[in-house]
């Protein structure tokens, strides 16, 4: 994986003071997205193991409520992996920490469980059809490990300047675990 930047002072990605990182890459491509330079995969930096004790001691700060997870898209392919260890290990190592993540996917897609029932994919010999359902998965259990998820692409057309953490309108703030527990979009509500 790579990385775009880290802040470690963000009071503008969430609520609180937090620390927040920006992936590096994006298929979405959003027309006038405020952070196209994130949309290489090949730019930014290398995401290191040196790299993510830095991210983690900047998260073990006390004044330190939140952590934010931007990019670029947290959840390609290319990223998600690294991403989903590393808020594994922020929410078993920072129990108090809120973690708020951005993403071009909406909660209805990434919690899509149809393709399960598709017994020809999920018990494929194909290793890119196997690899698809990983990835899914993985993107599930990313979005799990989160309190907060801001959905949606980028809708220029639907663009927002007073909405508090979105760019657009049909963005959502989600309460993820809110959410799973009843089984239906639940609003983040401050």
């Amino acid at each position: 994986m790579r990385f775009a930047q880290i802040r470690n002072m963000d009071i503008s990605n969430g609520e609180g003071i937090g620390v927040a990182l920006f992936v590096q890459g994006c298929h979405f491509h959003c027309h006038n997205c405020f952070n196209f330079e994130t949309w290489d995969f090949k730019g930014g930096s290398e995401w290191t193991k040196e790299t993510k004790l830095q991210f983690l001691d900047l998260i073990s700060k006390p004044f330190v409520k939140r952590v934010s997870i931007l990019g670029g898209e947290p959840l390609a392919d290319e990223n998600v992996d690294e991403i989903c260890m590393l808020l594994n290990e922020i929410r078993y190592t920072f129990r108090d920490k809120i973690i708020w993540l951005y993403t071009g996917y909406t909660f209805e897609e990434s919690f899509d469980y149809s393709w399960q029932e598709k017994a020809d994919l999920r018990f494929s010999e194909n290793p890119l059809e196997r690899r698809s359902d990983l990835i899914k998965t993985c993107r599930q259990n990313t979005i799990k490990l989160c309190d907060v998820l801001i959905d949606g692409k980028y809708m220029d057309d639907e663009r927002d300047l007073n909405l508090k953490w979105c760019g657009s309108k049909n963005q959502r703030v989600i309460d993820v675990q809110k959410s799973l527990l009843n089984g239906e979009i639940v609003l983040w509500t401050a």
